[in-house]
């Protein structure tokens, strides 16, 4: 193998890792969303979890994380608006990506 081989090797598997970390992260910090929901709306332990299970769920209906916004948004009403929920998974997604790389 050539070393231009090997470069375009390690871009690949960089590329590769580095968007296994993102979906990890983004379903991680959309189960943390799920936690937070989950308390807001006054659920505990496995229904808690169960809830959360939901919302991480949510997720693969569309591109993008808007179907995850209506999800939370629709299921806490006057509770908390689509723009305090989007400000909170910017929150979590950091959150979620600090627990991964320390658990790598």
């Amino acid at each position: 193998m050539s070393t231009f081989d090997d470069r375009e090797n390690a871009f690949e598997n960089k590329y590769a890792h580095d968007e296994e970390m993102k979906f990890k992260a983004e379903a991680r910090r959309n189960k943390l969303l799920g936690l937070w929901a989950a308390e807001i709306l006054g659920k505990t332990g496995d229904d808690a979890d169960a809830y959360a299970k939901e919302v991480v769920l949510s997720d693969f209906e569309e591109a993008g994380h808007e179907d995850v916004v209506r999800k939370v948004a629709g299921d806490l009403g006057d509770m908390a608006d689509a723009d305090t929920i989007r400000s909170k998974m910017d929150e979590l997604l950091r959150v979620a990506q600090e627990q991964i790389m320390k658990e790598t």
